[in-house]
């Protein structure tokens, strides 16, 4: 069955399960990353293995036929519901003639064009050729030509291979520097708010769970908002003012998603610092959705990866307004505001949440004092 592409890129889809019990939300979620990349579906390659295909991940069989519905559905690319390693890429490109994406390639895509700040497009080139330098292995008859005589850098004898890794890596350590310059910068302006007493809270969550809504409707912001992944990725940070307590520091953070590339993970680490150093986290969740415990423990598994794990957090049910769900919020064992349910499109429970955000406020102020009549 054909879904006929209105412009972009065509592209079949592939996706093998493995025996995962969330196969059919994991498809789900590959059709929104290739939509959000602005590539138009054609048709779906699936099948089920007990493990990858060394040569083809898919199998020679499974391969065929993923060569003769892209030929026959006129799409030049074959976009994958896995990683692959770079041989495998290597064989399926040249078997299939069409242009092979894996899930990691895709996520970087689209993350090169949401990038909007200097230090974002600094990120994922970083995370680009981290990508990369996996794949220069061989693969191309022009990285096999040796490269010599006057005026060539590396001497006579160096293939074109070994430039290109060379001059990878001197790009590569170029932007790490650049990038450990904002972070410091981050760094001192981090400073700068604690000492002006302002309590900070960053905004986590699932890749398209509305944070942006959210931090739009709590700081009467213009951050862009949309009904897609990784709609931004550029943390912005506004003053939130509270009405009976001290105005608080808003971040709000990229998305995070299954399989979220261990390479963007480094790249965004001085943009994701933002949420390891933070007094608060609000870990905004749809509540809509089917597979919200799997996303709340991906979230959960990636703040533990950036250290901000310790990280007290508040969990934001959103989207209560698809469920009819009432506003409202629980408490812990403890009295502590745990949870709060919202509707960030229509504003419903934020006054909820306002009243949360206060009371850790005190708790903090609480929790100061105390330790300064202690020392």
């Amino acid at each position: 069955m054909f879904e006929r592409p209105s412009g972009g890129d065509a592209v079949v889809l592939v996706s093998v399960d493995f025996g995962d019990a969330d196969y059919a939300e994991s498809l789900q979620e590959l059709r929104h990353l290739v939509t959000t990349a602005g590539m138009q579906i054609r048709a779906t390659v699936e099948g089920k293995r007990q493990s990858p295909d060394a040569k083809y991940f898919i199998g020679s069989g499974k391969a065929e036929e993923l060569k003769l519905m892209l030929e026959s559905s006129e799409s030049k690319v074959a976009a994958f519901n896995h990683d692959l390693s770079p041989s495998q890429q290597r064989n399926l490109e040249r078997f299939l003639q069409a242009r092979v994406v894996d899930r990691t390639g895709l996520i970087l895509d689209i993350f090169a064009q949401r990038a909007q700040t200097h230090e974002g497009k600094l990120q994922v080139e970083l995370a680009q050729l981290e990508h990369l330098s996996t794949r220069l292995v061989r693969g191309w008859t022009h990285l096999e030509r040796q490269k010599g005589g006057i005026g060539v850098r590396g001497g006579p004898g160096e293939t074109q291979l070994e430039l290109d890794r060379r001059m990878l890596r001197v790009r590569v350590k170029q932007l790490r520097e650049k990038l450990e310059k904002l972070k410091q910068q981050r760094g001192m302006q981090r400073r700068a708010r604690k000492r002006s007493n302002l309590m900070t809270v960053s905004i986590v969550g699932y890749t398209n769970a509305g944070k942006s809504t959210l931090f739009n409707r709590l700081t009467r912001s213009g951050v862009y908002a949309a009904d897609q992944l990784f709609a931004t990725l550029d943390t912005t940070s506004r003053k939130m003012h509270l009405a009976d307590a001290n105005p608080v520091v808003l971040s709000d953070t990229v998305g995070f998603i299954k399989h979220l590339p261990t390479t963007l993970i480094e790249a965004f680490g001085a943009t994701l610092e933002e949420a390891a150093q933070a007094d608060l986290l609000l870990h905004v969740v749809d509540v809509a959705s089917t597979n919200r415990d799997a996303q709340i423990e991906q979230v959960n598994f990636v703040l533990n990866e950036i250290g901000a794990s310790q990280v007290h957090q508040i969990l934001v049910l959103n989207q209560i307004d698809r469920l009819g769900m009432p506003a409202g919020i629980e408490r812990d064992e403890y009295g502590k505001i745990s949870k709060v349910r919202i509707s960030a499109i229509d504003g419903t429970g934020l006054d909820d949440l306002r009243l949360a955000l206060t009371e850790y406020q005190q708790l903090l102020k609480q929790l100061s004092t105390e330790e300064s009549a202690y020392a």
